[in-house]
């Protein structure tokens, strides 16, 4: 066996995720419940940076805790760091500048993807959790200036609103979280029909993508499946197979 240098807590795990303190249920999908992974995760948690706080009032005092947490998870050994909430795009470029591993802040780091792989013509759909507070910097903030997009929000929905954005209460109905959601993304469509793709901006959409998919018939992008592509680049392994005899 190789002898290791040491120095971390804790070993094994190739992302790291950069949480804001929320109560509410996380359903399989959400990047905050490891059962949605197949590799091991290891969470960081900025206490006092709620998803109001960083949506309503993102200032730049808020990022330096993010950094902070940002180096503890590069020192005990991660790959690479994402955060849980899309919204922490704004702090792409610092984070990324304050550690030597991968980061990818905010699901938004696709939208440029998710435009050129279908066509480069037709606007990308953002589905997101406010769109009256995602601006021209989120975009500007992960390399996206200049892609069309179409956002809808859901800061007119109940469940949703009142549990997520409003932070009103942690008791959450998922059932109605899925209404609300596909109510949204049919408006979304309809005033937008030739969008070719979604990119859901906010980590607590994931649960619901196969429906949107089903729906929509649309490529859908999202943090956790970033997440298991950003495993897929930072822990290679070797191909096995076979080759004709030589």
């Amino acid at each position: 066996m190789p002898i290791y240098e040491g120095g971390q807590n804790i070993c094994g795990a190739s992302i790291g995720v950069l949480c804001l303190e929320s109560y509410f249920p996380k359903p399989p999908g959400h990047i905050k419940n490891p059962s949605s992974l197949p590799f091991p995760v290891l969470y960081e948690m900025i206490y006092g940076v709620t998803v109001p706080t960083l949506l309503n009032n993102p200032t730049p005092e808020l990022l330096d805790p993010f950094i902070k947490g940002a180096q503890r998870l590069e020192a005990e050994g991660v790959r690479a760091i994402t955060g849980s909430c899309g919204f922490l795009a704004l702090f792409q470029k610092e984070l990324a500048a304050a550690v030597s591993v991968p980061v990818f802040a905010s699901s938004l780091i696709q939208v440029p993807l998710a435009f050129h792989m279908t066509g480069a013509k037709a606007p990308v759909g953002v589905v997101t959790a406010d769109a009256s507070a995602l601006t021209d910097r989120h975009f500007e903030g992960v390399g996206a200036a200049g892609i069309p997009v179409v956002v809808q929000g859901l800061e007119h929905t109940s469940e949703f609103a009142e549990v997520i954005l409003r932070n009103t209460r942690t008791r959450m109905d998922t059932d109605l979280i899925e209404a609300e959601l596909m109510d949204a993304v049919r408006n979304l469509k309809r005033q937008s029909p030739d969008i070719r793709s979604i990119v859901l901006e906010c980590t607590d959409l994931p649960p619901y993508a196969a429906r949107i998919q089903q729906e929509l018939q649309l490529p859908v992008f999202d943090l956790t499946t970033l997440a298991q592509m950003a495993h897929s680049v930072a822990t290679r392994s070797a191909y096995s197979g076979i080759m004709p005899w030589t």
